[in-house]
């Protein structure tokens, strides 16, 4: 079984890109050739700033040879019909098999195709795989049809087994298929024949190409973590910053760099995110004082200066960029000492959205609802209309300008240089997290009330103007905004109707509810909580406070995991059949309460007897939102109902004794369904 190497050799392909094509690459030629019936027992796709490589193992010679039947028309059918069958199915008539079957004889034809050599195929499912790449991006070059994301300078296309290498006939473009690559731009020594996939791997090394983008991160971040643990300086750590990096060089060399002393004084994230942004610099700070002192910079050659040059030309570059950073910083915190009036009314001019107004009047609604919200979460009214009047303010800086990224930490920063309280500073960053499933919630009440109050906001005005998340688009993050806001509310323990709040009125509050209990249900069952029991929950009043549903849907399934908790539920689901059956029946609800005197049973009389006991303390936990010591109060009625049902018959004879007890499983269910909705938990 012979093995296949690919490898499509171009001019560079953006970092980003890489990753995504090679496993394009991987997917469409392996689909292609299991369509075509040639399987294989391992693929590996690599790639490079200037090659896509593919590496297929254990792959059949030849597709196997395939019988197929196909049923025709009737004996006796008009000819055309006939004429056509066999034209389909490649046949003359003498071929034909003729079959009794009920519906008459029918002709059948039995069509067998002849497995085709692994060449042939690799190259009809290559050439397709080129021609129909899904690049983001593509262009042509001279005068051929073929487009890429770069010029395709050549493809190396081989088949080895014990037995030797061939090269699979292809041609594209006028580039034919061969066995030669090159390796490193400038380090390399010209094109070079291979064998397979571990002498094409060996080779490209030789000739300084890392082929593996997993390896060359490996190698740029333990070079860097030495080069700076050998000064007492530690690396920050930026795993996107790693994969691009890895994807911008085949033969890494790290080299670590000054910055002047005329930068260090800038706050640190300014310094990483400039150099991150323009350079591709990874930032190395000194843990005594936290300050970012130098850079780390990853060449793409050895060089006989051992990268004096490029560090010198790096740091040419570098000092440039950074006077800018330092000219945008030094600016804002002037206008920042000034009051930054001039920014607030700047946002006077941003448009938001064009049928949500501009970004202050949208401040000016963020203000309000923190307001409303600051006494629930624990913060000051004052403080937190302050913090939200602020929090945006510096969207309008230099430095927000250059980097978006950084807003909200800039405001951070320029909060402290306007004389504002440590709230408003820290809210100015706070307000914008959660940003993700993984990241911090904050716990500042003052941060809490902003953050709820920007979130609601986003979400009440896009619903306001109809603008909802449909299918996979979420062009404005609202998904997001729900699940922060979530979030937010379980991780400060805060119990408070959504609804009950000061939102906008023109919003479809109930459509917007049940868009966060759609979130919710993916936020808890990432926790482990069943589908079933979350709608359970959301089932019953007071659905709108987000807080009392997640209690409620915990202890429900912590109930029902236990024993007494399934066979509960068991007993509720015999009862409500039962009942509801009996009402359909009977055209009447029973629901009036059953009477002792009725009853003919010592289970009858211990049910009774348990419902009377429980319903009380029942009651009063779900009052209190103590759900598990109401699941504890349920989980007492589980012998008496098991009793019950083993000593009675419900549809008793006798009419009077039959109500009676049907009363009595209204009485269960009454008081199984003010716990939650169990109809909807799957048994």
């Amino acid at each position: 079984m012979p093995d296949l190497l690919i490898e499509l050799f171009s001019e560079e392909i953006p970092a980003r890109m890489q990753t995504r094509a090679a496993e394009d690459l991987k997917k469409a030629v392996t689909n292609g050739l299991v369509e075509a019936g040639l399987t294989y027992a391992h693929a590996s796709a690599f790639s490079t700033p200037r090659r896509l490589t593919l590496a297929l193992e254990g792959m059949l010679a030849e597709s196997p040879t395939v019988r197929e039947e196909r049923k025709g028309p009737k004996v006796g059918a008009p000819e055309k019909a006939i004429e056509g069958f066999l034209r389909g199915a490649g046949l003359t008539m003498d071929q034909l098999e003729e079959r009794e079957t009920p519906k008459g004889n029918v002709y059948f034809a039995s069509i067998e195709k002849p497995g085709r050599p692994a060449a042939d195929i690799v190259a009809e499912v290559l050439e397709a795989t080129i021609r129909n790449f899904p690049w983001p991006k593509s262009m042509r070059w001279g005068a051929g049809s073929l487009r890429w994301v770069r010029p395709l300078h050549s493809i190396l296309c081989i088949t080895s087994d014990e037995a030797g290498t061939e090269i699979v006939p292809l041609t594209i473009d006028g580039i034919t298929a061969g066995d030669t690559t090159e390796g490193h731009r400038f380090m390399g020594t010209g094109r070079f024949a291979v064998s397979n996939f571990e002498d094409y791997a060996a080779k490209l090394k030789r000739n300084h190409v890392v082929l593996s983008a997993e390896e060359r991160a490996e190698m740029i971040a333990a070079d860097a973590q030495n080069l700076a643990f050998a000064q007492g300086l530690e690396l920050v750590d930026d795993k996107g910053l790693l994969a691009e990096v890895a994807g911008l060089v085949e033969w890494p060399v790290t080299l670590m760099g000054d910055i002047a002393e005329d930068f260090l004084s800038l706050p640190p994230e300014v310094l990483q995110t400039s150099m991150k942004e323009h350079q591709k610099f990874f930032s190395v700070k000194n843990p005594k004082t936290g300050r970012i002192e130098k850079f780390i910079t990853v060449a793409n050659r050895e060089t006989r200066d051992t990268g004096a040059t490029i560090l010198a030309g790096n740091q040419k570059v570098l000092f440039a960029r950074l006077s800018d950073a330092k000219f945008f910083w030094e600016n804002d915190v002037r206008t920042a000492k000034a009051g930054a009036s001039e920014w607030l009314e700047k946002l006077g001019n941003v448009t938001f959205h064009n049928k949500l107004g501009s970004q202050a009047e949208r401040i000016d609604r963020i203000a309000a609802l923190a307001r409303e919200i600051a006494p629930i979460v624990g913060a000051d009214a004052d403080l937190a209309e302050q913090s939200a009047r602020w929090a945006k303010a510096d969207l309008s800086s230099e430095m927000v300008y250059e980097f978006p990224e950084l807003q909200g930490l800039m405001g951070r920063y320029y909060a402290e240089f306007a004389g504002h309280p440590a709230e408003v500073a820290a809210a100015a960053l706070e307000h914008y997290s959660p940003l993700g499933p993984s990241d911090d919630v904050p716990t500042a009440p003052v941060s809490v009330a902003v953050a709820l109050a920007d979130k609601l906001d986003l979400l009440t005005g896009f619903w306001a103007i109809d603008e909802k998340p449909t299918g996979s688009k979420d062009p404005f993050a609202l998904r997001r905004a729900a699940l922060g806001v979530i979030r937010l509310i379980l991780q400060n323990g805060i119990s408070a109707p959504l609804l009950a709040l000061p939102l906008r009125e023109d919003a479809d509050k109930a459509d917007l509810l049940a868009f966060f209990h759609d979130r919710l249900k993916v936020f808890l069952r990432d926790q482990g909580v069943r589908h079933d029991i979350i709608d359970a929950c959301i089932a019953m009043e007071g659905n709108d406070d987000i807080a009392l549903l997640v209690n409620r849907a915990k202890a429900l399934q912590a109930f029902l995991s236990t024993e007494d908790g399934e066979n509960l539920l068991q007993g509720f689901k015999r009862a409500n059949n039962i009942l509801t059956q009996a009402e359909e029946k009977d055209g009447v609800e029973y629901s009036f309460g059953a009477d002792l005197k009725f009853v003919e049973d010592d289970s009858e009389k211990a049910l009774f007897d348990a419902l009377d006991t429980l319903e009380a303390p029942i009651a009063e936990a779900i009052k209190g939102e103590d759900f598990a010591a109401a699941m504890a109060g349920l989980a007492k009625l589980r012998a008496p109902i098991d009793a019950f049902f083993e000593a009675v018959q419900v549809n008793s004879d006798n009419e009077v004794v039959r109500r009676n007890r049907l009363n009595m499983l209204s009485r269960i269910r009454g008081l199984c369904l003010s716990v939650a909705d169990l109809t909807k938990v799957e048994g």
